[in-house]
């Protein structure tokens, strides 16, 4: 029995490599990103893209996600995106910042030039 349980796990973790994106660029806390989303209208799919900033990092493996915020007509706007997802045709990391918190969730009460990061140059 407790040979079955262990081999369970393998099995699944198998399966979920299959999924998983292997071109994804190194996306860390602080970066600005690109995201280019697979959007259907009617019959029709185009690629819309999402910019923001990585204030959360959730590592799940297949369900790994990143949470994007970004400022709309002085509205801040945060959406969680599944890395892996077959929706998500490209991340292109546009901007590395130097961040010292593994989240950022404090730009949510910042306003205007006090949501900038120090950018990082490598």
């Amino acid at each position: 029995m407790n040979f079955i349980i262990n081999q369970q796990p393998t099995t699944i973790e198998e399966i979920e490599k299959t999924y998983m994106k292997k071109d994804l660029p190194g996306i860390n806390i602080g970066d600005s990103l690109r995201i280019g989303l697979l959007i259907q209208e009617g019959n029709k799919e185009r690629i819309q893209y999402a910019e923001g900033v990585v204030i959360a990092k959730h590592n799940a493996q297949l369900n790994s996600t990143i949470t994007l915020r970004k400022v709309i007509q002085g509205m801040g706007v945060e959406r969680v995106y599944l890395v892996h997802s077959p929706r998500i045709q490209s991340i292109n990391v546009t901007r590395r910042s130097k961040v010292r918190r593994s989240k950022l969730y404090y730009l949510r009460t910042r306003a205007g030039k006090a949501t900038r990061l120090k950018q990082k140059f490598t």
